[in-house]
């Protein structure tokens, strides 16, 4: 491995519909088509980013580039944004203009991890191995995804700062319950009228809102601009009151079944998954690869610290890359 460069990556980029579903895709890498199964140039392994809530995909712009460079510039490395969580381009409707319906409740929590599972059966070739790196929410989908379809052939799934139990007693989740159940409507007008702001005006609030930080990722303030869409924000907003609500128990069964598998990244100061839930499954699974930072990372890592994760995971994937 070397040192993550700072040299530009290009990027693909792709607005698809998936379960029917608006979904944006960003690919690292010239792979753009993984799903021939007839062709000899394929990559023996994919990288796919799960991502938290808001679950746009271009929050992990930095983050996909740096990984990609990390990794010698030999895998492919996308992210998949959740259903519904981005701004489709002019043309693009959120919802699919068919009458066939794929899937019922797709912006939902089980929704969004049929969703992800679509996207590989639709656009993965079988044969590829898998390392999957969810973040916040996405750990709960990514172990729901390697419990619904144990025929996926992961390699390693790393749960960053994972929401995975016990959301709405966390701190973070004591403010946000009665906000998102039941108040969550209340929001959508204030959005609306944001809306019809000019572009710049919205940038500057973005960055008004995240002044407190030294040093914010730049594609982290132009994609937050899509929040001032009330379909997406709506969308965000339903499935963070379905978390609320169904991520309760800890699904040790799942774990202790790909424990060697996974690797766990907490936070210290985490509001969403504070560190009495490390202490609790560190000591029901001892074996286990599961980290504590000792880096002073924020649960949103993405917006200050990409670069420095994809570092840390390039590294621990070492001895697994090397096997391959």
């Amino acid at each position: 491995m070397r040192s993550v460069s700072e040299e530009p990556v290009p990027l693909h980029e792709e607005f698809i519909y998936c379960c029917g579903a608006a979904t944006h895709v960003l690919k690292c890498g010239p792979w753009k088509d993984l799903s021939k199964d007839e062709s000899k140039n394929l990559p023996r392994l994919l990288f796919m980013i799960i991502p938290g809530n808001p679950g746009l995909a271009g929050y992990y712009r930095t983050f996909i580039q740096a990984l990609y460079c990390g990794l010698n510039q030999q895998y492919p490395v996308w992210v998949v944004s959740h259903a519904g969580h981005c701004k489709p381009p002019s043309g693009m409707e959120m919802i699919e203009d068919t009458d066939i319906k794929e899937l019922e409740d797709v912006f939902g929590l089980n929704g969004q991890v049929e969703h992800k599972l679509n996207f590989l059966k639709k656009n993965v070739s079988k044969d590829i191995k898998l390392v999957l790196i969810a973040h916040s929410i996405g750990c709960y989908i990514t172990l729901e995804m390697m419990k619904r379809a144990s025929e996926l052939q992961v390699l390693r799934s790393v749960l960053l700062f994972p929401t995975i139990e016990r959301m709405a007693q966390s701190p973070q989740g004591k403010l946000m319950t009665p906000l998102l159940c039941k108040l969550r409507y209340a929001l959508y007008m204030p959005v609306y009228l944001l809306s019809f702001l000019p572009e710049g005006v919205k940038a500057s609030l973005v960055r008004f809102a995240l002044r407190g930080m030294k040093t914010c990722d730049e594609s982290s303030i132009t994609t937050s601009v899509n929040l001032f869409s009330v379909d997406c924000i709506a969308n965000i907003l339903y499935m963070a009151s379905q978390e609320m609500m169904k991520v309760v128990e800890r699904d040790s069964t799942t774990i202790k079944q790909n424990l060697k598998k996974l690797i766990f990244y907490y936070g210290t100061g985490d509001s969403w998954c504070p560190q009495h839930y490390y202490d609790e499954i560190k000591m029901d699974f001892p074996d286990g690869d599961i980290r504590l930072c000792e880096k002073g990372l924020r649960h949103a890592f993405v917006l200050d610290a990409s670069k420095e994760m994809a570092a840390m995971i390039t590294d621990w994937l070492q001895d697994d890359l090397t096997k391959l």
